[in-house]
């Protein structure tokens, strides 16, 4: 083990265990929901719980261990943070879009728009 860890308050080891085991739980249950979940629709919400609340409580768990241990404030976490915060639900848009695309261009029967507007206007007729 390292110095730095060893000398580490009881209060940041503590917060950063804590932040590490959130961190890795919740992308666990990302990964969890990718395997159980049906169609690509449905799986494709799961990673971005681990991508973005996992990997958030990873790099507090950074910011805290590394800002003690080096008696200074350590923020260029928050630039990680901030680049996958943003590029996750833009890549998962556009993801998602192309499927869709290639799903309605193909007729598929799995895609869930064609399902909503279907029922809808079902409804419709029946009211």
């Amino acid at each position: 083990m390292s110095e730095a860890a060893q000398s580490l308050p009881a209060w940041a080891a503590i917060a950063t265990a804590v932040l590490v085991l959130a961190g890795a739980g919740l992308t666990l249950v990302g990964a969890v929901g990718a395997l159980r979940l049906g169609s690509f629709f449905e799986r494709i919400h799961a990673p971005t719980l681990g991508t973005s609340w996992g990997t958030g409580a990873i790099l507090l768990a950074s910011m805290v261990f590394f800002s003690v241990s080096g008696a200074r404030l350590v923020l260029h976490e928050l630039l990680i943070g901030v680049f996958i915060t943003v590029t996750t639900p833009v890549t998962l848009m556009l993801l998602a879009r192309a499927v869709l695309y290639r799903s309605r261009a193909e007729g598929g029967d799995d895609v869930p728009a064609q399902a909503v507007v279907y029922r809808g206007q079902q409804s419709a007729r029946q009211e």
